[in-house]
């Protein structure tokens, strides 16, 4: 059945009445009779009850009325939705580390520029730890970042991908001097480099408090790569995202500590305000990820 015969069978629906249903469509009678005789042959039952002076709603009618009804409210809402789409425009900006830029938003952002080639991207890089907080400043429309330990009323968070916290030392000692007896990397005589801020420093001092260890912190530093590098030149051990490393361009260049503390993965998605997801390009962007990583 197609949307044309719906729409006459309401026709019919509404005058109970097919010369003046036809009328209103625009058919002869006989063309009118042979749509609804088409639709009752794909429903399977009659759709109308018919004598000499009336014409009514058959129970199948009456069901179908409510499908064919609602069959051309989605088709309508369809329309007008890939109409506004189609309209986006304007700026969105978007804030991501640069191993984000570099392994999860490429493919998004040609995606999405193909879709709405009328919307001008804003890509702006910067330390993962400030994603949410310029998110939340209004700043920027949408931003890569982990998910908060504790989910912020005002942050809508979308995820994408999920990677482990690794501890990792300068070659090619590989941090032996820190290690205890049995062979595990021992936190309370380790060098560290640490993030200023962020998720992973939460972490890590909680694990540190509840062990009840004083760290030796040689440096901190802001940016997952900044620690990457530093623990390169020898001024510690780090504790970064595997997805950071795999990037990184020394990822040869540290050695990756397997008999380490377990620390909470990190999962990274998109994260924006509800406020921002009212906003058509955030909105479409939004949908496109997560019609991505639904197939993924």
């Amino acid at each position: 059945m197609d949307l044309r015969e719906l729409e006459i069978f309401l026709t019919v629906a509404d005058l109970l009445h097919f010369g003046r249903a036809s009328h209103a469509c625009n058919l002869s009678p006989s063309a009118l009779t042979r749509a609804i005789q088409r639709l009752e042959e794909e429903v399977g039952q009659p759709l109308f009850i018919r004598d000499n002076r009336t014409v009514s709603l058959s129970p199948a009618g009456e069901q179908f009325r409510s499908y064919a009804r609602q069959s051309l409210l989605d088709w309508q809402g369809f329309k007008a939705a890939l109409k506004d789409e189609q309209a986006i425009s304007g700026t969105l900006s978007i804030y991501a580390s640069v191993t984000a830029v570099h392994s999860l938003l490429p493919d998004l952002l040609e995606a999405f520029r193909g879709a709405y080639p009328e919307v001008q991207l804003e890509l702006r890089t910067g330390a993962a730890e400030q994603a949410v907080p310029q998110v939340l400043d209004g700043a920027i429309d949408l931003a890569v970042a982990a998910l908060p330990d504790r989910q912020r009323t005002r942050i809508e968070f979308l995820p994408i991908t999920t990677t482990p916290l690794i501890f990792i030392a300068p070659k090619p000692d590989d941090a032996a001097v820190a290690r205890s007896q049995n062979g595990q990397l021992d936190l309370s005589r380790a060098p560290l480099v640490l993030p200023q801020t962020g998720l992973s420093r939460r972490r890590l001092d909680q694990w540190l408090k509840e062990q009840r260890i004083v760290p030796n912190i040689t440096s901190e530093v802001s940016g997952n790569e900044a620690i990457i590098a530093m623990v390169r030149l020898g001024c510690g051990i780090g504790i970064v995202p595997q997805l950071v490393l795999e990037r990184s361009p020394f990822r040869d260049e540290v050695a990756v500590l397997d008999r380490a503390p377990q620390l909470e993965p990190y999962i990274v998605g998109l994260c924006t305000t509800r406020r921002n997801l009212q906003r058509p390009g955030v909105r479409a962007f939004w949908r496109l990820a997560e019609d991505r990583s639904g197939r993924g």
